[in-house]
């Protein structure tokens, strides 16, 4: 090893960190530098050029004003940063000034058909080489569209054989790829100076015809094909950047095929390639989420946070001086959706999240009020909820926070923010629901009016408003009954299941739980743990006729359900029914299928929280006692 990789090994993290920082900005003034004369020399060749098609074609100066086009195609394309289609139009045009050289014409072809008319029919000598460079520009505005196709016919014909590229594929080699290998590059002329060398543009472009296709084979799901093509890619001619994509691609690539370590490996690669490249922590956080490593996640997220509340500047290229680049002719879409940027919000809301899941309850604490915090402080903080964002609806993240701070005690500001989503959503809520159980049908009866109109999106929103509100009285009820305020907590179950009266659910009545709507499942899990917590609060006051009719009713909505049972149980021991309840124990117990142990899977991370407080935590206590009755009972008959 040689003694500067040693001292890069022994660098310690901060120090490395700072040394990649160092040299990113280093290159940003190189290629800010470079871009700014890109700009200047394009206004030159671009006069000259005008200057030089002002004159009648003519063969003896087509090979300086073939190179002077190339050079300034090029330069368009420093200056601009990007590759555009309407720029490729002065190829086509200076195939035409060829054709009207040698005295043909070709309006009325295609660009394709114009490329195999020229290179079929122009034999010039001197022509040759500077054809040969504009037909390697022309390569990379196809492949910058997906054209791969016109890309592979048109090195076909700078191959001169119909053959080669077929020949290679047939033997498992990539058609594409081979031609391009195989197409030998044209000298350079020291009277006619080239700003970037079609040697490089070659490379260029095999490396972005590897990654494009290897792209295509991995959204079409053809995983061992598109890691061949990756691979080919990551050997290539590319900047850092580029190189620390391609490591995101075959770990996508390795995750889809079973193989999440092999996943981490090219993340940590593209991490060590290009230290900004924060869609790898991104990923890199969501492999250790699948694996289970919640402290290694935790920590990948904390590190994208830091990284993105930096705001580093846009990533310079690792090489400045090359005007095209790969980087300008791969845009797809799943590359984009793999490289998609988080925003600090919705990664601190990661944060909070997981450590809820996990039980960390005063980080998540922590970490929902920095949200909130952020949420408050502006617009530029605020998330597009597009498809692909991590975020729920506000409302409940208002909700998780409210049960985070109920799990760290802190019941009274529980309450307070419960109101503000009582109070936000109070006015988007119509009187009156009529819900299908199967069907997505939802009409709205308002007063003075017939069924209202409305797109069905509009109408499940009502819905997912009523469940937002009903569950921020749901856990101002809890909030209240840990506090001991038993009459409050009354009065605010109350409140939600009245609030939960403005649905009327018709259909069959019978329909099984997977086919019900997932808005309907929730309000109905609503709408039990009110009943359950309403119950349990009458139970403490004495009232036990009344707390059997709630948990009667709650197992009419979920007939089974282990708390529900239980409660019910223990309210008719309390009312001296002790042969009913010990029936009803005896049933309950022999279909008990610990399914309060996996619901939580299944509803709102804001519900998980009121589903542990409905939990019945007298169940031993009740069991013996009824055990014991059964045996005396027993002993009573026999004797």
């Amino acid at each position: 090893m040689s003694a500067r990789k040693r001292r890069r090994g022994a660098m310690s993290e901060p120090g490395r960190l700072r040394a990649w920082a160092a040299e990113s900005r280093a290159l940003a003034e190189r290629w800010r530098a470079a871009r700014r004369s890109a700009r200047e020399q394009r206004g030159g060749f671009a006069e000259l050029l005008r200057g030089m098609r002002g004159l009648p074609a003519a063969l003896p100066t087509l090979p300086l004003e073939l190179t002077v086009l190339y050079n300034s195609l090029l330069f368009t394309v420093g200056a601009s940063d990007s590759v555009i289609e309407g720029d490729a139009e002065g190829i086509r045009q200076g195939l035409l000034r060829v054709l009207e050289a040698c005295g043909a014409s070709g309006q009325d072809l295609s660009t394709e058909e114009l490329w195999q008319k020229v290179l079929q029919e122009v034999k010039m000598e001197d022509l040759q080489a500077p054809l040969h460079r504009l037909g390697a520009l022309q390569a990379a505005w196809w492949l910058s569209a997906s054209r791969l196709g016109s890309a592979t016919s048109l090195f076909r014909l700078l191959s001169n054989t119909e053959d080669l590229g077929r020949a290679h594929c047939s033997n498992g080699e990539n058609e594409l790829l081979s031609l391009l290998k195989a197409w030998r590059v044209p000298p350079e002329e020291a009277s006619l100076p080239l700003v970037q060398s079609a040697e490089d543009v070659k490379e260029v472009l095999c490396t972005t015809a590897a990654f494009l296709q290897g792209l295509q084979e991995l959204e079409a799901g053809n995983f061992p094909a598109a890691q061949s093509l990756l691979q080919e890619a990551a050997g290539g001619f590319c900047s850092k950047t580029v190189l620390a994509r391609i490591y995101i691609c075959l770990s996508c690539c390795a995750q889809r095929m079973g193989k999440p370590q092999t996943a981490l490996q090219h993340l940590r690669r593209a991490l060590q390639v290009d230290f900004q490249c924060l869609p790898a922590l991104s990923h890199m956080a969501a492999l250790y989420h699948e694996l289970g490593e919640t402290d290694a996640e935790l920590q990948a997220l904390a590190l994208l946070y830091e990284a993105l509340e930096r705001k580093p500047s846009a990533v310079a290229s690792s090489s400045p001086y090359s005007l095209i680049r790969t980087e300008l002719l791969v845009h797809t879409p799943i590359l984009s959706s793999l490289l998609r940027h988080h925003h600090p919000s919705e990664v601190k809301y990661l944060l909070a999240q997981r450590c809820l899941q996990d039980g960390r309850v005063a980080d998540a604490v922590e970490h929902y009020l920095d949200f909130l915090a952020l949420l408050h402080e502006g617009p530029q903080q605020q998330v597009p909820l597009d498809g692909d964002s991590a975020l729920p609806r506000i409302p409940e993240v208002f909700l998780e926070t409210a049960s985070a701070l109920e799990q760290a005690g802190r019941h009274q500001d529980a309450i307070t923010v419960c109101e503000e989503v009582i109070s936000r959503t109070t006015d988007l809520i119509p009187r009156m629901l009529q819900v299908e159980e199967k069907l997505e049908q939802v009409e709205c009866p308002l007063p003075g009016a017939g069924l209202a109109s409305g797109f069905s999106s509009q109408k499940k929103e009502s819905l997912r408003c009523l469940a937002w509100r009903a569950a921020g009285f749901l856990h101002q009820g809890w909030a209240w009954a840990t506090l001991g305020k038993n009459k409050e907590a009354v009065t605010q179950f109350s409140r939600c299941l009245n609030d939960l009266l403005r649905v009327q659910v018709y259909g069959s009545g019978v329909e099984p739980a997977e086919s019900l709507l997932p808005e309907v499942k929730v309000l109905q899990k609503i709408r039990l743990l009110s009943l359950i917590g309403r119950g349990a609060q009458f139970l403490g006051q004495g009232k036990h006729k009344e707390a059997l009719l709630d948990f009667q009713h709650g197992l009419q909505i979920s007939p089974g359900d282990p708390a529900a049972a239980s409660y019910l149980v223990q309210a008719l021991w309390k009312l001296n029914r002790k042969q009913e309840a010990a029936a009803h124990w005896q049933k309950f117990s022999q279909s008990s299928t610990g399914e309060d142990e996996q619901q939580e899977r299944f509803f709102p991370l804001y519900l998980v929280s009121c589903l542990r407080q409905a939990t019945f935590t007298h169940g031993e206590s009740l069991s013996r006692s009824i055990q014991d009755y059964l045996r005396i009972t027993s002993q009573k008959s026999s004797s």
